[in-house]
């Protein structure tokens, strides 16, 4: 079983980056599907990024161009480099780990981290 910490978080401005960090422990990441979500108040958590252990990546409409996800395999860590933050951007954000087959990310992660949270101010 995989161990998720998120980190990175914080308070930003429009039009800044933040780079979010989740350090997994207990097993590889290659080994599952990694995804980043978030949940804003009041909404429910989606799906913002994700990449599979083959390395296929994922990027909601409203964040491609703006987010890379990245993995480093060597740290065992996934990143999510956010660039040109916008207010609508704000909300807890979550990793997730997935080792079903096949790949579906319509689908709930098995494992989750317990959050950062993200704060852009106009």
């Amino acid at each position: 079983q995989v161990q998720l910490v998120e980190s990175g978080g914080g308070l930003a401005q429009a039009g800044d980056s933040l780079r979010l960090s989740c350090a997994a422990s207990g097993s590889t990441l290659r080994s599952y599907t990694m995804a980043w979500f978030r949940q804003a108040p009041g909404k429910e958590r989606v799906l913002v990024a994700g990449m599979s252990g083959a390395g296929l990546i994922y990027y909601t409409t409203s964040v491609n161009g703006r987010f890379t996800v990245s993995r480093d395999d060597a740290k065992n860590t996934l990143y999510l480099q956010m660039n040109n933050l916008k207010p609508e951007d704000t909300a807890v954000y979550y990793c997730g780990a997935d080792s079903r087959s096949p790949l579906n990310w319509a689908i709930r992660p098995q494992y989750w981290g317990q959050g950062t949270q993200v704060s852009v101010s106009s």
